[in-house]
């Protein structure tokens, strides 16, 4: 009987995906639950296994003590009788007495253990099931498509069914009767005695599983994706930065001629998919964040609340935000900044507004890399020393020229003022001036009128209408002027 009880609970347990050390364990409680019900205690009872019947077949045994007179049935048994089972028996001795369940167990016994193994094999298959899928929490899972209700997803996962939900299904897909479908385990959890298994098809991490089963490189640490943002159904960025200087984290992710990233927009039916280099300099990073569009020139405007200005070409614009402003958005989430983008015409139109200015001042305030004019870099010697001659050896000093102060340093051009602009520009990531900054058509006098800037005859230098002479070649100059004759 032990045999074939054994035999039923390992069947019974296969089935329901147990493992043998729950097996055991299941086994024993059922006989020691039908043996107190009989006996009504189990502090004599013992369950062991026969390890040379693969461990499964169970022996439940009574311990008695051998005593002269016996007073407890249950619990001792007299010499005359233990001689019969073990001719040594002694008083005082402890005999294991086997007990067959259905020879010494009443029908009330029996039922008892019935329904202690079914509640048991519940427990520890919700337990099982639990265990299981939890572990797989954040993985991917592959199941096929049982049915439809209002819009929700359920999915054949083999031993349990999965929960897709609708809002967890990307716009630009179908779903049909029994397909295969790869899914995201976004979370595992037990709602009362059954276990629920919710999927996604949406998730930002889906995308990143499935970039790791096409890609070595990231299963083995050698590149890392440091951050993945979504719109599901139309757009995904992904940020990748490689810890090997010989491994292109975004050619790696791409693959030869595109296979590996044609494989994970197959997957997620054609959505696009942006793979950007991710760099520590944030500058660099939000003008990688805004791929496909080109940049050119990226300025932090406020760092500590995290605001930057993108600065592209009016061919690029529309590209940089992307439609119903998509591709800036899904930028801003990726690097957490605020990104304004501008053309570079409203870029040069900002550049004289009082609150860029303090923007600016403030960039100086805080930088402490650049500080005088003779630490710009590229800065032609002739230009700093006549600015250091006219005591103009700070940069703040420098920016907070007027444009008629500007105009009595003598020595320097249009040119050199247009030059000075653009390196500082470069060096402290805005330049701004109180008034218009000196173009490089000409310079400014005390006054509202713009002065004209000519060319040297002679050597093609620019001048101006005050100059006796050019100060480039020394050629001597005069100006004649045509009257306007009147309409």
């Amino acid at each position: 009987m032990a045999q074939k009880f054994g035999e039923m609970i390992r069947d019974l347990a296969k089935e329901m995906g147990i493992s043998e050390d729950l097996i055991k364990k299941v086994t024993e409680e059922i006989l020691l639950t039908a043996y107190k019900k009989n006996y009504g205690t189990v502090d004599n009872a013992e369950v062991r296994f026969n390890e040379e019947e693969d461990g499964l077949v169970p022996t439940l045994y009574s311990l008695k003590s051998v005593v002269d007179d016996v007073y407890e049935e249950v619990r001792e048994i007299e010499l005359s009788e233990a001689k019969e089972l073990d001719p040594g028996s002694e008083v005082g001795d402890t005999l294991y007495i086997e007990v067959d369940p259905l020879r010494d167990f009443d029908y009330s016994a029996v039922q008892a253990a019935s329904q202690k193994a079914r509640q048991l094999l519940r427990d520890i298959q919700k337990d099982s099931l639990y265990s299981e899928f939890k572990q797989k929490e954040g993985q991917l899972i592959f199941g096929y498509i049982q049915r439809e209700k209002d819009g929700n997803i359920f999915v054949d996962l083999g031993r349990t069914e999965g929960f897709l939900p609708k809002k967890y299904q990307s716009p630009r897909e179908t779903y049909k009767l029994n397909e295969r479908l790869k899914c995201y385990v976004h979370e595992v959890s037990k709602n009362g005695p059954h276990v629920s298994i919710t999927l996604s098809r949406t998730h930002s991490e889906f995308v990143r599983r499935l970039f790791e089963n096409e890609v070595p490189e990231l299963a083995d640490g050698s590149i890392e994706i440091k951050n993945i943002v979504r719109d599901a159904g139309f757009r995904t960025k992904m940020a990748v930065y490689s810890r090997r200087s010989d491994i292109e984290p975004v050619g790696a992710c791409v693959g030869v001629k595109g296979t590996r990233i044609q494989s994970v927009i197959a997957e997620l039916e054609g959505e696009r998919i942006d793979v950007v280099r991710y760099d520590h300099d944030p500058k660099k990073y939000i003008a990688n964040a805004l791929t496909p569009a080109t940049t050119e020139a990226v300025y932090i405007l406020d760092e500590a609340a995290k605001t930057a200005l993108a600065v592209v070409k009016e061919s690029q614009l529309s590209l940089a935000i992307g439609k119903q402003g998509q591709n800036v958005r899904l930028a801003n989430r990726l690097v957490d900044w605020n990104i304004d983008v501008k053309t570079e015409e409203q870029f040069a139109e900002m550049e004289h507004s009082p609150e860029l200015r303090k923007v600016v001042e403030s960039l100086f305030n805080q930088a402490d890399e650049v500080l005088t004019v003779r630490e710009l870099s590229d800065i032609p010697s002739r230009i700093t020393d006549i600015l250091v001659d006219c005591g103009i050896e700070k940069i703040e000093d420098l920016i907070n020229l007027t444009k008629e102060e500007r105009t009595r340093i003598s020595g320097l051009t249009a040119a050199d003022w247009a030059l000075i602009d653009k390196i500082l520009m470069e060096s402290v990531d805005i330049v701004e001036d109180e008034a218009a900054p000196v173009e490089e058509s000409g310079t400014f006098e005390e006054g509202e009128a713009e002065e004209e800037v000519y060319e040297c005859p002679n050597c093609g230098y620019e001048i101006t209408a005050d100059m006796t002479e050019c100060p480039n070649c020394g050629v001597g100059l005069s100006f004649e002027y045509e009257e306007e004759e009147d309409e």
